[in-house]
Parts: structure tokens; C-alpha cells; sequence
């Protein structure tokens, strides 16, 4: 009999989180290591969203349990900024707020899945997707795509994938790790298409405020009206409000599923930490000017890294519309010569690159695409550049 059971032990490391560990080791030793791989924003919560919750420590009620669902006040400015931002009303009880969007993530695939059911998931993917299927009993069948296609995934792959055991579809704009965008038309059509096959969608917005240039970003639900029955929606203020360590998230649903993960909820964490959760009320329902603000910060380096990366003999780059990741290719670099090694997959070529540039990056075989590597440009600017500039030389010296 094993110690670990086979449920928990095959689940495989965030390759993100140990990329950033190592890198963080290095720099404990004293090594000037620059990180592309973290997927959280550098700048700091804005300042009254700190304030809300020091002012939340004081409160008594704050200090006690509170409804495990999260806080009423909270759900309702969750269900409003659902509607300011992305057009798609809901009711305060399609809301549950957990622990961060990966706990939405989860709640989200145990409350649908039964052992067996199939979801489609695009690739490139978030780490944590696969693995949260398969905790909940999933399957993942994987959806192809590649810088040809812009990684976007069309209705013709998803009917090709689909079986007699297609619950949901996971869609995911904007993306990560490859930054891509699905255009109004693309949504409409995967949504109508789920709609007709009585498939589930369960709709990533994580990163709904972080759009560049021409491209723009559209809520399944919100097109689709018909899909609102058999649609999540899994959302936070990690990405958008620079909050990622304030573990608060949310999913939304349909009534009789959203209860169903409450339920869930409370036998696995009960509420979320209540002054958490009153920093991400002043978050929701405060003013976006601070998004704004790093939005355009994020523009200038995605347009920064887009040329510095393409620069580089050997790397291919299309330039991401969302999110703040660049997802290069790397096949051209593959089987050459790179300080002294032959790396032959990403994998390989990421160890080479942290121990002889200093420069950490997530390898595409993380995210279900080998060849190619995440870069992260939510950094400064001056590392940024001078990130690249390092990568350029150990790739391409001379």
C-alpha cells in the first residue's frame, strides 16, 4: 500500500511556481538571476484597496466566520462588475467567491465532472487545468494549436474531438501562456456550436481587462445567451487589481451549480478570508484607472519584448494580443549549439538559459507545447530589456 495515493501523487508540479522557485534560490545566493516566468503583475495593489483592508482588520464581524459563499456585499459588486465589464447579467446567487481562481477552477471541475467525462482544452494551456480536470475524475482532450493559427482553436477541431463523453469546453480569452485573443466572431461561433451540442463552456476571464491594440475582449455568455444555462464563468481580482496574493476569486453559474460548489466550499475551506474579501470589494466596485494604468504599462513592454524576441536568429514570435505573456518558438534554435550544450527540447534549452544567462523562463512543456517558452513581461522595463538582451547573446553571439 502506498503512502501517497495514486489521486494525489500523480499530480504533476507548477512548473511556473518551480521556475520562479529556482530562480528565487539564485538570487538568494546572491545570483542576478532576471524572471520571465511569474504570471502576476509587478506593480502593487493600488492604495485604497490596502486601505480597505486595514480598515476591514478593525471590524468585529470580520473577525469571525462569514457565509461560506462569500460576503453578500460581495457577490452583489462581484454580479455588477460582471455587468459593467463584460455586459453579462447575473443574480448575486450565481456567485460564489473562493480562494483564488485556481480554487474556481477546481470547485468549478468537481461540481461538473463525473470520472470519464471528457473536456476539450485547447493548447497551449494554464498548468493547472489539466490537473484540475483529472483531480475531478476528467479526461483532457487536447485541442492543437500553433502560431499558424494564431493558437487559437476553430469549431471544425472541436467537433473533430468531440464524443459520446464531451461535457465542456475550456476556453480561455485572453490566453496563457500565449497571450492570443479570440476575435467577436470566433466566440460567437464556439459558443453557438456548444450551445447545439449541449456542451458545457466554462469560460476563463481572467484576464478580461488586459487587451491590446485592435483586439477586444468578448464574454461567451454574454454573445451566446443561450449558453448561460450550461456556462461558468471563473474570474478574480489577482490579475486585473495586482492582488495576486489576496486569494480571492469567483466562479459563476447557473443557480443549481453554483450552490453545489457552495456546498463543496464549505466542507473543504469554508469563507475566504474576510479582509481579503473587503479588499476585493473596494477592488470591483472601485475606479479602473488603476488598470488602466498598468494596461498601458503592459502595452509598451508587449510591444518591447515583441521586437526584441523577434530580433533574435532563430526565434519566432507572433505578437500577443492579451494577458502579458510572449510565447516564442524556439525551433530554430533547437539541436544548435548554446553554451556549450545541444539542447533538444525547451525543456533542455530553459536550464541552459537560466545557468549560463541568468535568465529564467517557463518551457513549453508545461503548458502542452513543446518548442516553445512563456515569457512573462509583467517586469520592469529596464529588466526587460536587459533580460533580452541576455538571452540574445547566449543564442545568438556575435
Amino acid at each position: 500500500m502506498t503512502r501517497i495515493s495514486q489521486r494525489i501523487g500523480s499530480i504533476a508540479e507548477s512548473a511556473t511556481l518551480a521556475i520562479s522557485s529556482k530562480a528565487k534560490a539564485m538570487r538568494a545566493e546572491g545570483i542576478d538571476v532576471i524572471g520571465f516566468g511569474a504570471g502576476e503583475p509587478d506593480f502593487s495593489t493600488p492604495p485604497h484597496i490596502v486601505e480597505a483592508a486595514e480598515a476591514a482588520c478593525r471590524i468585529p464581524r470580520y473577525h469571525k466566520y462569514s457565509p461560506g459563499a462569500g460576503l453578500p456585499e460581495l457577490r452583489e459588486a462581484v454580479a455588477a462588475k460582471t455587468k459593467r465589464d463584460s455586459g453579462y447579467e447575473v443574480t448575486s446567487s450565481q456567485v460564489l467567491i473562493t480562494n483564488g481562481g485556481k480554487h474556481a477552477v477546481y470547485n468549478t471541475m468537481a461540481t461538473l465532472l463525473d470520472p470519464g467525462d471528457e473536456v476539450l482544452l485547447p493548447a497551449p494551456y494554464w498548468v493547472t487545468y489539466p490537473e484540475a480536470i483529472a483531480l475531478a475524475g476528467g479526461v483532457s482532450v487536447l485541442i492543437p494549436t500553433d502560431d499558424t493559427t494564431g493558437f487559437r482553436a476553430s469549431v471544425d477541431q472541436l467537433e473533430a474531438a468531440k464524443t459520446a463523453r464531451t461535457k465542456a469546453l475550456l476556453f480561455v480569452s485572453p490566453s496563457n501562456p500565449t497571450g492570443a485573443v479570440y476575435a467577436p466572431e470566433e466566440v460567437i461561433a464556439i459558443g453557438q456550436w456548444a450551445a447545439a451540442n449541449d456542451v458545457w463552456v466554462i469560460t476563463d476571464e481572467i484576464y478580461e481587462q488586459l487587451v491590446y491594440g485592435d483586439s477586444q475582449f468578448t464574454s461567451v455568455p454574454t454573445v451566446v445567451p443561450e449558453i448561460a444555462d450550461r456556462c461558468v464563468v471563473v474570474n478574480g481580482v489577482a490579475k486585473t487589481y495586482a492582488m495576486t496574493g489576496w486569494r480571492v476569486g469567483w466562479m459563476i453559474g447557473p443557480n443549481d451549480v453554483i450552490k453545489a460548489a457552495a456546498n463543496l466550499q464549505s466542507h473543504a475551506t469554508s469563507n475566504v478570508c474576510n479582509v481579503a474579501q473587503a479588499a476585493a470589494l473596494a477592488a470591483v466596485s472601485g475606479s479602473l484607472e488603476p488598470v488602466r494604468e498598468m494596461r498601458a504599462a503592459f502595452d509598451r513592454r508587449r510591444q518591447t519584448i515583441t521586437e526584441l524576441l523577434g530580433g533574435i536568429p532563430g526565434v519566432a514570435l507572433i505578437e500577443p494580443q492579451g494577458a502579458f505573456y510572449a510565447f516564442p518558438s524556439f525551433a530554430g534554435i533547437l539541436g544548435q549549439p548554446v553554451g556549450g550544450k545541444t539542447p533538444q527540447s525547451t525543456l533542455e534549452l530553459a536550464e541552459v538559459v537560466l545557468d549560463e544567462a541568468r535568465v529564467a523562463f517557463v518551457p513549453g512543456e508545461a503548458f502542452g507545447a513543446p518548442g516553445y517558452g512563456r515569457f512573462s513581461y509583467a517586469l520592469g522595463d529596464d529588466d526587460l530589456v536587459e533580460g533580452i538582451d541576455r538571452l540574445a547573446r547566449l543564442l545568438a553571439p556575435g
